[in-house]
């Protein structure tokens, strides 16, 4: 598929290391750190590819990290010490009369942890940085072009133009992704909430809560902190309704966060203000061939719920593995299906819950009242009902399908499990390894030791499980043979 072009003569541009990437990544937010990061941590080539300056942003849009994703991290030794930056919240409140006690949470992390978007970015770049990702700032995707042996990637730099050329590539650049532009792929959705106006600043009153949220009649305001004497308020006001291009006041924040909160909290000295809009959006594939899309380029969603950075990250927590196996030729390219497969779905799911919060939290009519004072109940009485949407929000509730007679785990993301070494399952993942946990000792075949780590229970259980490198089983059984685990690994770790 031909992507848009450019103009002019386009003279290569040379990796840094001279060494052509197996993949190049576009994009160097959170889910195209995590990405790359795995990857070169895997021993495959990659370079990033980011427009924006070598400097990390401190205007973070995303301040929350949920049980999954700290998994996620903490299987590349990351989530240690962004708890130790960040603040926790072990309460989630939805509405002005429901709130989730995240202490309930079958997970290691059993809470939110409050930080803004730069500090994980400043951690997964570090990470990036040490496994050797060949990074290129201020390098612009102009367009590409793929065939049936890569992708070329057409580059725009304050050099020139050039281009790049890959076994793979993948856009993680955003809701304006130029990537899936360039495949021609839709992103159909609306805007869900205009003129939302954003702005960081200093409050002379601190806040009783580490998150401050509310609706009041038309208005909605949410206050978090930064850690360094700032915080982000984000307001909205349903009245008004102006494009992004409007100038902001900070006597307008103001108002909102009084009619939404109650009071402005003495909020003064703005660094930065804007207006945004939110919009739901999902594109329809997540894979063209050899390009795929991950995090916002794949899909948009309103704030509700902070679910956005979360999902990106474990989009790439997904991805990477498996691109990993395909350009090692210990799996097929049919692997490489599964990413959106799995993924796409869970995109769907996340629109859906963050768009239903925002509208019941919003909700004016009697039968939209009606049904969030049901849905409060329902989540206050019923256990089940309530575990089911903190799975959905933390994501330790989504579990991928399983072919057709396996084990009933098959597919099921596994917790951080107590191992025999006096270990965790979370640290045996470390490095993108698959994990077999089983009820004997087990030692991994010649060739597999790079890719394969065996640990037994530090129970008396009798399962055996083959966990991905994402955390989730890839294949279970019951007092397995050695035979069967034999074949088992043969099927999914090569």
């Amino acid at each position: 598929m031909t992507g848009t072009g450019t103009t002019g003569p386009i003279r290569p541009i040379r990796p840094a290391h001279h060494t052509r990437p197996a993949v190049v990544v576009v994009g160097s937010g959170p889910t195209g750190l995590l990405l790359a990061g795995d990857l070169a941590t895997a021993g495959v080539p990659v370079t990033l590819l980011e427009k924006r300056p070598e400097k990390i942003s401190n205007l973070s849009r995303a301040f929350a990290l949920h049980a999954r994703s700290l998994e996620q991290l903490d299987a590349r030794g990351l989530a240690d010490e962004l708890e130790e930056a960040g603040q926790r919240l072990e309460r989630l409140r939805l509405f002005s009369r429901l709130t989730l006690d995240l202490s309930a949470l079958p997970s290691r992390f059993n809470h939110l942890l409050v930080i803004p978007q730069y500090e994980v970015e400043t951690s997964l770049r570090r990470r990036a940085e040490e496994a050797g990702v060949d990074f290129r700032f201020e390098t612009e995707v102009t367009g590409l072009e793929q065939d049936a042996d890569g992708v070329t990637v057409r580059v725009r730099t304050a050099a020139g133009e050039g281009e790049l050329r890959a076994a793979y590539v993948v856009g993680t650049d955003g809701m304006r992704s130029v990537v899936r532009e360039a495949v021609g792929l839709p992103f159909p959705g609306h805007s869900v909430i205009r003129s939302v106006v954003l702005a960081d600043v200093r409050l002379a009153e601190q806040p009783e809560t580490l998150l401050t949220v509310n609706t009041a009649g038309d208005v909605f305001a949410f206050i978090a902190p930064f850690g360094d004497g700032y915080y982000r308020v984000i307001g909205w006001d349903r009245r008004r309704d102006v494009p992004d291009h409007e100038p902001l006041e900070l006597a307008e924040v103001e108002e909102i966060t009084r009619l939404a909160l109650g009071r402005d909290f003495g909020m003064h000295d703005p660094r930065w203000m804007s207006r945004f809009h939110s919009d739901e959006r999902q594109a329809p594939h997540y894979r063209v061939g050899r390009v795929f899309l991950a995090g916002d380029a794949a899909h948009v969603h309103t704030p509700a719920g902070g679910q956005g950075m979360n999902t990106g990250l474990q989009d790439a927590a997904n991805l990477s593995w498996k691109l990993a196996q395909v350009l090692a030729g210990r799996a097929g390219d049919e692997l490489l299906d599964t990413y959106e497969a799995e993924r796409h779905p869970v995109g769907k799911a996340v629109l859906r819950s963050s768009g239903g919060i925002v509208r019941l939290a919003m909700a004016k009519r009697p039968w939209t009242l009606a049904l969030r004072a049901g849905l409060t109940a329902l989540l206050g009485a019923a256990a089940p009902a309530r575990r089911r949407a903190l799975g959905q929000i933390t994501g330790v509730g989504y579990r991928y399908a399983a072919p057709k007679g396996a084990h009933r785990l098959t597919g099921a993301r596994v917790p951080d499990l107590a191992l025999a070494d006096g270990g965790r399952l979370y640290e045996a993942l470390r490095g993108g390894r698959f994990v077999l946990v089983a009820p004997g000792s087990y030692e991994p075949g010649a060739g597999r030791e790079d890719r394969l780590t065996a640990a037994r229970w530090a129970s008396d259980r009798r399962t055996t499980l083959l966990v991905r490198p994402d955390g989730y089983v890839a294949w279970a059984a019951e007092d397995a043979t050695p035979a069967a685990t034999e074949a088992a690994l043969t099927a999914h770790v090569g």
